[in-house]
């Protein structure tokens, strides 16, 4: 069936690594039970990545633990100037060491070392982003205190095999439309967030994977006729028979909605995009503002990465037909590259 909703809590693998319940959910219902992963610590990839995002500005944070490398990185974003800078501190053979927690509901995400401490703080109803990034930018210092309410509400969560490797797989989920308040100060300014206009998406992931894989992702949050709303679409990444990751959110609830496609320009990554859905439900257009590429080619490890800032417009439809009429709403949308 597609869109297979998974209701019944349970174990997310069995014991031979398998996945006990591919499909998605609107809550973390499914324990990951990483002792029973059928591959060596590194090639298990762990991460929180969170993203925060105003009409002028941006911040994003991450923490990963990818087994043989962690990654960890803070990127500032400037729609107003289109200026974009990632910085990005690697932790050679980190196989697990960083003991991230196995669920999104409870326990601190930590990584420290001389030069960047970031946490990611789980309280009830509450996330917390602290970060002190020295020499995050030509010597100059970025610190952050964000604070992200998390009301009773759904989220798009999903477990997805992969064809070519019984024991990859890949637990996700991604948590929209949560208010953000609180400051990053970088160079001297202060960027502060209003949680009545500006909002936080957490995707935390863990999983084994497949060495060559292409991905597409694209999530955003606006308050749209006094309501909170935030789409995550998506697709390439293992076999979604079962379940697509395409959810509308509004007004705390997830509306499950079938393909969706980027129409990505052949000529530039900054020129105007389209998003087609299968079902007519995710119909809009893309204006670019901000291409974040990153390129790496070492032969056996190669990245390529497009992850592109813009306002994007159009409608969406609730399942019960309501159609949102979506006006230059602050967003994202990439297509990824890996092989490692």
């Amino acid at each position: 069936m597609r869109n297979r909703e998974i209701t019944s809590p349970g174990k997310l693998l069995k014991s031979n690594g398998t996945l006990t319940q591919p499909g998605w959910s609107r809550k973390m219902i499914q324990t990951y039970n990483k002792e029973n992963i059928s591959a060596p610590r590194f090639k298990i990839k762990e991460w929180d990545y969170y993203i925060v995002m105003s009409k002028d500005f941006g911040f994003a944070f991450t923490i990963s633990d990818n087994g043989y490398v962690g990654l960890e990185s803070v990127s500032f974003l400037d729609f107003k100037n289109a200026t974009e800078h990632t910085q990005t501190v690697l932790k050679p053979f980190t196989m697990g060491s960083l003991n991230l927690p196995r669920s999104s509901i409870a326990g601190n995400t930590i990584y420290k070392d001389k030069r960047l401490k970031l946490e990611f703080r789980v309280s009830r109803g509450e996330r917390r982003i602290l970060c002190d990034f020295l020499n995050f930018c030509d010597g100059k210092r970025l610190t952050a205190d964000i604070k992200l309410s998390q009301p009773e509400m759904d989220s798009m969560v999903i477990a997805t095999p992969f064809k070519e490797k019984k024991n990859a797989f890949y637990y996700n989920q991604k948590i929209n439309c949560m208010p953000a308040s609180g400051t990053v100060n970088y160079d001297g300014v202060d960027y502060e967030f209003n949680p009545e206009t500006d909002f936080g998406t957490l995707d935390w992931g863990r999983g084994v994977w497949t060495y060559d894989n292409t991905w597409y992702w694209g999530s955003g949050n606006a308050m749209v006729n006094g309501k909170p709303f935030g789409f995550n679409i998506g697709y390439g990444f293992g076999d979604t028979t079962l379940a697509s990751e395409n959810v509308i959110f509004y007004d705390g609830k997830a509306h499950k909605i079938d393909d969706v496609t980027f129409n990505i320009p052949a000529t530039s990554y900054t020129d105007k995009w389209t998003f087609t859905s299968s079902d007519g439900r995710f119909e809009m257009e893309f204006e670019p503002i901000i291409d974040r590429a990153a390129k790496i080619d070492l032969k056996v490890i190669v990245t390529d990465q497009h992850q592109v800032f813009g306002k994007m417009s159009g409608k969406a439809i609730l399942d019960d037909g309501t159609v949102l009429e979506i006006k230059d709403i602050v967003c994202f949308a990439e297509k990824v590259h890996n092989k490692y």
